[in-house]
């Protein structure tokens, strides 16, 4: 189906809240002078949905992970009304190839909460019941539930992981340092619980409606380990509770009971595991009452409080209410702080000589408030931890507002706005009609829906906060941009220095970054790729090495959004293939004797890289070849990776003397010095497996009997080495090797090869910001699906054999063999090995949870195309 514009999101006109942003203390704000922008990138519904038997749940629960996936529940409704809860999970990269999960949860889920790891997820009901939901062998359309917990009867309000003490603080006020350790800081934060060595301890902590809070952990035996216990001896009912940690390793829980008139209640809870039995210790904390309760004005105007979150997992201090009435809402931020308590004057004389301090006590105190707003239906909280050092009360007047500072609300009347996190003022908005109104026009002059508004029940926030995901009230997906310059009109510089600071995050988090891909325009590209790079080679050796092969995968997925570098993400691509296979051939060599300082690996690129001889064999005569000795048999089943190297030595010498044209695969290669003494490297070991094993040699097609292919390609390929090795000053090569690689094709047949894995992602098709509809099921025939297509040796032809990236395996044109391909760069490889060998396994050993680029592994049909 071809992709539709949308000249609206939703049916009816929105009518834009009041304004957001009163301080507590004051009359209500002004309003500000730039309101930054929020976009629909798409919409994904289903197909026919008046007619089909799925229907939003009631509540509505969606969760966002760090690999970004999308988890978000419906009903399905049979022939005899009977509910099917079902769980759907979707790649934002491909929403609509959801996996659609019959949960088995006899109530309406009421929770959905990832891992920290974004690879497992957890379900709860209003019977109780908790699931564990679990990737099968790392595919993400593929789910099942082997563990869990339940509360039998007792509905579940609150859900969450324990925390496992990691927390990655970003430092925004030192952007600009040259170091990731300064950017990014390690915050010092205790486990829930630990095993025996301080290793954190898996699990899960739930709060029930009759104030219960159940612990379960998860031994690595398997089993699970479940405690219950009321949060205080006069348990009440609970309608509403969230989950925060301190960085101690406590467990915060507060509660409301769902009327604004009593207050809300917070607890302290300990887990601990004594004689193998769960332990959990609870303690009382300080309560509050909401302001508007206290204001004579106010008092019977909100009397439910809808919402109660902490405002993140690990900020315990900091809670966010929300009171309603049937047609408006109120939004308060509190905060939790250590005050003197006031001592008599008698006392103030006597303690310096006991010694003691002034007392302190714990007291809630309201941050800020926001005047009368319009319904709120939704709230999502962000995920990035920001170091708010001085930043703390940061109101509309600064100059800078960062995406991790704000958090979203979303209205009954259809508009979406995204407010700062402590002042609640205004930082985006989006209108669901085409032509947003002004934030400041009367409500009187607001035309009214002749209907229900199409609104959210339920968002996300991306974890850079500058993706939100919707689902409303009839069951649509809608995916929105958050601007990068909050609360600014869209410059340049600034949107590229936030870019930049959030994929240097994503990178040492090792978090996907599609939603950073929505704002990255064509004409940007080259210059976050530059600077991307410019900011990592600042880096130590070391984390250098770590962050190696994600800084190419980062690269290839930024060329990809632009035509003009498009065939720079064939070079990044093979380069992550090249050191793989590299690492993976060395790693085989073992040393003659084990007290043997360094390894033969080692030893090989100290020689090559010493030994400039074009002459193969000679250098050959360097390496104790006793090192060099497999099996016959491993080195047969390594034969399809061998060919590969050899056809890619071949190619690139063949297309020196066409180095002027950028758009060429490989161009980027022939000035690598490192990647050309890596290609060295392997010919020699190749040629010294083919004494052993002739067979596991490339074969390639030469016009004479006589030529020894590989003495031929290794003495090109030294000599164009010479010139850009990093020792010497790089030079350009000379006429008569140029002329000897024109000689190659009437030498050797040169091959075709498969540059490029086919991805049929959403990202690249987005960047004109034309929000597009899809259908959940249906794969969209989207334009420009083919940016290659007009490029050198990218071109494909329907019904051309297709190629396993990874074993470089041949699987026809239409493959009999299950496969998986990455939801990122489209690298295609069989879910089952058909080589039992040792060195093979450990080949696809690297690939099992990830692709290459680092990308989920989704599994394809049989009849994919």
């Amino acid at each position: 189906m071809a992709a539709q514009e949308l000249g609206r999101w939703g049916e009816y006109g929105p009518r834009p809240p009041a304004r957001l942003g009163a301080r507590a203390s004051q009359e209500p704000a002004t309003a500000l002078g730039t309101v930054g922008t929020m976009d629909l990138a798409y919409v994904c519904e289903w197909e026919k949905w008046p007619k089909s038997t799925h229907c939003p749940s009631v509540p509505l629960a969606c969760a966002w992970s760090c690999r970004n996936l999308i988890a978000f529940t419906t009903d399905l409704r049979n022939d005899d009304q009977d509910l099917t809860r079902m769980i759907h999970i979707l790649d934002t990269e491909h929403p609509w190839d959801v996996h659609s999960i019959n949960s088995g949860h006899s109530e309406a889920i009421t929770c959905l909460e990832w891992d920290q790891s974004g690879s497992r997820l957890l379900s709860a009901d209003a019977d109780g019941q908790i699931k564990c939901w679990n990737m099968v062998d790392h595919l993400a359309n593929s789910w099942e539930s082997r563990v869990g917990s339940l509360v039998e009867g007792d509905p579940i309000v609150a859900l969450s992981w324990l925390h496992n003490g990691v927390k990655l603080a970003l430092h925004v006020e030192k952007s600009g340092a040259s170091s990731f350790s300064e950017k990014f800081s390690r915050v010092k934060f205790s486990p829930s619980l630990t095993l025996f060595g301080g290793k954190p301890m898996e699990g899960w902590i739930a709060v029930t409606v009759s104030g219960l809070v159940t612990v379960s952990l998860l031994k690595p035996s398997g089993q699970v380990l479940t405690s219950t216990e009321s949060l205080c001896r006069l348990r009440g009912r609970v309608a509403l509770a969230d989950i925060a940690f301190t960085g101690g390793g406590n467990i915060v829980v507060a509660t409301a009971d769902g009327s604004s008139a009593l207050p809300v209640q917070f607890y302290k809870v300990c887990v601990s595991v004594v004689s193998e039995k769960c332990r959990i210790d609870t303690e009382i904390l300080p309560s509050l009452f909401m302001r508007c309760t206290t204001d004579p004005h106010r008092k019977d105007r909100f009397p439910a409080i809808t919402h109660l979150k902490f405002l993140a997992r690990d900020m315990s201090e900091q809670v966010l209410l929300c009171a309603s009435s049937q047609t408006s809402s109120l939004v308060e931020c509190w905060s939790l702080r250590k005050e003197g308590l006031p001592v008599n004057n008698i006392f103030q004389q006597i303690a310096p000589a006991v010694g003691d301090k002034q007392p302190m006590i714990l007291k809630w105190r309201i941050l800020s408030a926001t005047n009368d707003l319009d319904r709120v239906s939704a709230v999502a909280l962000p995920k990035l931890p920001i170091s708010l050092t001085n930043t703390d009360l940061k109101v509309a007047s600064d100059t800078q507002f960062y995406p991790g500072l704000g958090l979203a609300l979303a209205f009954h009347d259809g508009s979406v706005h995204v407010v700062h996190r402590l002042s609640l003022q205004t930082m985006a908005v989006f209108y669901s009609s085409a032509t947003p109104r002004s934030v400041d026009e009367p409500a009187i002059k607001r035309a009214r829906a002749a209907g229900p508004s199409v609104h959210f029940k339920a968002m996300q926030l991306s974890w850079t906060s500058l993706a939100l995901v919707g689902i409303d009230n009839h069951g649509k997906l809608s995916m929105l941009r958050i601007s990068p310059s909050m609360g600014h009109a869209l410059e340049v510089g600034l949107a590229l220095r936030h870019l930049l600071f959030l994929l240097e995050y994503c990178m040492v988090t090792g978090y996907d970054w599609w939603d950073i891909l929505l704002h990255v325009q064509p004409a940007m590209v080259q210059s976050l790729v530059e600077r991307l790079h410019e900011e990592y080679t600042r880096q130590k050796a070391a984390l250098q090495q770590v962050l190696s092969t994600r800084i190419l995968a980062m690269k290839a997925s930024l060329c990809r959004l632009s035509p003009c570098t498009v065939t720079r993400v064939c070079d990044y691509h093979t380069k992550l293939f090249l050191v793989a296979i590299s690492s993976t051939l060395k790693s085989l060599l073992r040393p003659h004797f084990l007290n043997t300082p360094d390894s033969p690996g080692d030893r090989l690129t100290e020689i090559c890289a010493k030994i400039t001889d074009a002459d193969i064999d000679k250098v050959m005569i360097n390496l104790k070849t006793e090192e060099f000795v497999l099996d016959t048999n491993t080195l047969q089943a390594l034969q399809q990776l061998l060919q590969w190297v050899g056809d890619f030595v071949l190619y690139l010498l063949a297309s020196l003397p066409n180095q002027g044209s950028p758009l060429r695969p490989g161009h980027s290669f022939l000035r690598d010095g490192t990647s050309l003494g890596m290609l060295r490297e392997l010919m020699v070991v190749i040629r010294i497996w083919g004494l052993l094993k002739p067979s596991c040699l490339p074969v390639y097609t030469a016009t004479s009997d006589t030529q020894d292919s590989m003495s031929l390609l290794f003495r090109l390929l030294t000599k164009l080495w010479i010139c850009c090795r990093d020792e010497g000053p790089a030079s350009e090569p000379d006429e008569a090797l140029v002329d000897e690689c024109c000689l190659l094709p009437s030498q050797l047949l040169v091959p075709t090869l498969d540059w490029l894995p086919v991805s049929d992602g959403l990202v690249s098709r987005l960047q004109p910001k034309q929000p597009v509809r899809l259908h959940f099921g249906k794969a969209p025939m989207l334009p420009g699906s083919t940016p290659t297509s007009q490029l050198d040796g990218l071109a494909r032809v329907p019904g051309q054999p297709k190629i396993d990236h990874l074993r470089r395996l041949h699987l026809g044109a239409y493959p009999t063999e299950g496969c998986k391909a990455c939801a990122r760069c489209g690298c295609v490889t069989m879910l089952k090995s058909p080589n039992k060998a040792t060195a093979v396994k450990q080949w696809e050993q690297r690939w099992t949870k990830n692709c290459l680029c680092g990308g989920l592994w989704r599994k394809m049909p049989l009849s994919f195309s």
